[in-house]
């Protein structure tokens, strides 16, 4: 299953697509989305496009985003916010559901920190994936967020087998020797 993870920004939004076999990930592709234009409407659009782009050309089967933190700039996360509905309309639009984690939650599936410094991050990325040539920081975090949600969903497939394991009628021999007791 390829996942792809994508870290929002205005100006430049980090995408990293990998892939999950079983419990082993491999890289296929990192980036950043370097939304140009005059007004806030132009860059949107533009940024709209280039995602769109990455997922025709790599065909996601899972996306995730990061949360957005606020900050004390409430313009700023207004327009972060955009770009974020972007990040999450392009997914949606291919028909996928989307994960969505705070950052807290990525550094800790990634560093095993939640307050780990982004350099930390973008180390234990490059140990995950030997050989990886980073395309910027925002791309190294979005690897770090697909890396995040594959452990989601490797736990939520775990489950999914331990509960349908669970639902499975009970051998007969053991059906019998209960129905003994009762009877």
């Amino acid at each position: 299953m390829r996942v792809i993870g994508i870290d929002p920004g205005l100006r430049c939004t980090g995408w990293g697509v990998i892939e999950m076999a079983g419990n082993r990930l491999s890289h296929v592709a990192n980036g950043t989305c370097k939304a140009q234009g005059e007004s806030l409407a132009d860059r949107l659009a533009h940024l709209y496009d280039l995602l769109e782009d990455v997922f025709d050309t790599h065909g996601p089967q899972a996306a995730a985003v990061e949360q957005t933190f606020v900050n004390k700039d409430a313009t700023g996360t207004l327009k972060l916010g955009q770009a974020r509905a972007i990040a999450l309309l392009v997914p949606a639009r291919a028909g996928l559901r989307v994960g969505e984690y705070a950052p807290n939650a990525v550094k800790k599936a990634v560093v095993g920190v939640g307050h780990a410094q982004k350099q930390q991050v973008e180390h234990m990325v490059k140990l995950q994936f030997p050989g990886v040539e980073l395309d910027s920081a925002d791309a190294a975090d979005a690897l770090a967020i697909a890396v995040c949600h594959s452990y989601h969903l490797q736990s939520a497939g775990r489950l999914s087998a331990a509960l349908a394991k669970a639902e499975q009628p009970v051998r007969a021999g053991r059906t019998g020797r209960a129905a003994r007791m009762r009877g």
